[in-house]
């Protein structure tokens, strides 16, 4: 949508709206269609069975994050498996973190020199490398490009949550994630509360009938914030605002999309679709800074989904307050704490709580990867990205201050940062700072702020 429309425009929309229907597989019957069993593909199609073979990794992205990720991959017992390659945009995050896995896994950890690769080219190269599998773990603006280089490069594919920035970023994905399924590849998802015991008996208590019909849910993202990287000397505008990528929009997508999403996740999980509308309101209350660039730090959305259920959403970057990271859901006969596991009938008393196993960042890599082994395909692209949309429609409400649909969310066509055409840390930025150092933020209801948001 150009700059001088708005949201309730339904000009140029038609043919984005048949792309939406046509192109991907999110909206049917409210859900993800096709031959999906779990978050798997139900028939392994022609995809490699590695059974007891080695499974060989690569990793783009090595910050925390991506660390986390290769040594948990690593952790994995199903059989053989080692990391041969690296790479990232800093030399030192590739250093350090090649020693940090180094030291938990030895000889699994077996990156020559030569395959650690450095640059914003160094995905290619850890994807021409001789690997089965990669794992997307850049600052997620990367990820739409990185997931639809990896799924033509032919690999097997972990991608951190979330997976995009944008409407359009979206969109390729739930097109590479259509397109890997073709080829036999396995896409799966940083969202691991799938994969976590305790949460999938509780959804499925609750997909059971448990409390009786659903009708309203909340979930919550609420702490005191992560970390600030000062800008340093000599610095370019492109290098700051990757090193603190936390704090701008075309990296991180703002905190309601970087960490809410796995509140918002659970909600679409346990209702087995995803909302059609949302309103909200948010701001900058004490993140008013030069270093904390231009996301917000609090966002409160209020979702519609298809039948009426309502889900009230808080996500909040202050320190010194009611902090909360939990979702619940209240039914016509009882309610239940499903981060906590436990599920209450209509009088209050509690009705059954799990014993289930709460390891899920551990236990995606050993479902993935004994999948793989056995030729059973992760397909967990289509829920990753339309949380990730889901969030950013959060954010575009409390932006704007409009209430919008996912239609017209989706159909979007902004893109935040033209990434693929980065090629170096001397590359103009896609934001720049006003004199006085600051970055520009949004303000709900300044028609201006559209531009920003469609």
């Amino acid at each position: 949508m150009s700059q001088s429309e708005t949201p309730s425009s339904n000009e140029g929309h038609k043919s984005r709206r048949d792309f939406i229907r046509t192109g991907s597989s999110w909206l049917v019957a409210g859900g993800v269609a096709g031959s999906l069993v779990g978050g798997q593909l139900n028939i392994a199609q022609a995809a490699h069975s590695f059974g007891s073979d080695e499974i060989k990794v690569g990793l783009v992205g090595c910050g925390g994050r991506g660390t986390g990720a290769a040594v948990q991959a690593l952790n994995t017992e199903s059989g053989p498996i080692r990391l041969t390659a690296m790479g990232d945009a800093f030399a030192d995050r590739v250093q350090t973190a090649f020693r940090a896995i180094k030291s938990q896994h030895g000889d699994k950890c077996d990156v020559a020199e030569e395959n650690r690769f450095v640059g914003f080219d160094a995905y290619q190269k850890v994807l021409a490398s001789d690997i089965d599998m990669v794992i997307l773990a850049t600052p997620p603006g990367f990820r739409p490009l990185h997931l639809e280089a990896a799924v033509e490069a032919g690999k097997h594919i972990f991608m951190e949550k979330p997976v995009a920035v944008d409407a359009p970023g979206v969109r390729r994905v739930l097109a590479a994630s259509e397109k890997a399924k073709e080829k036999g590849l396995s896409v799966a998802c940083g969202l691991q509360r799938h994969h976590e015991v305790a949460y999938k008996e509780t959804i499925q208590q609750l997909q059971d009938g448990a409390i009786g019909d659903i009708n309203f849910c909340r979930a919550y993202w609420n702490g005191g914030g992560v970390w600030v990287r000062p800008r340093q000397e000599g610095q370019t505008e492109l290098e700051y605002q990757m090193r603190n990528w936390y704090y701008f929009n075309w990296l991180c997508g703002d905190h309601i999309v970087e960490q809410h999403i796995h509140n918002l996740d659970v909600i679409n999980w346990l209702k087995g679709s995803y909302p059609v509308k949302c309103q909200g309101q948010g701001g900058r209350e004490v993140r008013k800074g030069k270093d904390y660039g231009q996301i917000y730090d609090h966002h409160f959305v209020e979702y519609t989904y298809a039948d009426g259920t309502v889900m009230l959403s808080q996500c909040r970057h202050i320190a010194d307050c009611w902090n909360s990271v939990s979702e619940f859901a209240h039914g016509s006969q009882g309610h239940c704490d499903i981060s906590g596991g436990k599920i209450y009938d209509g009088k209050g008393d509690l009705a059954w709580q799990t014993r289930g196993g709460r390891d899920g960042w551990q236990q995606e890599h050993h479902d993935v990867i004994a999948d793989l082994r056995k030729g059973i395909l992760a397909a967990e692209g289509e829920y990753g990205a339309m949380s990730t949309m889901t969030a950013i429609i959060g954010r575009m409400a409390t932006y704007s201050g409009v209430e919008l649909t996912m239609e017209q969310a989706l159909a979007s066509e902004l893109t935040l940062c033209d990434v693929d055409s980065l090629k170096t840390l001397e590359d103009a930025a896609p934001l720049t700072p006003n004199d006085n150092g600051d970055y520009y933020v949004a303000v709900p209801g300044v028609r201006k702020d559209f531009g920003m948001i469609f």
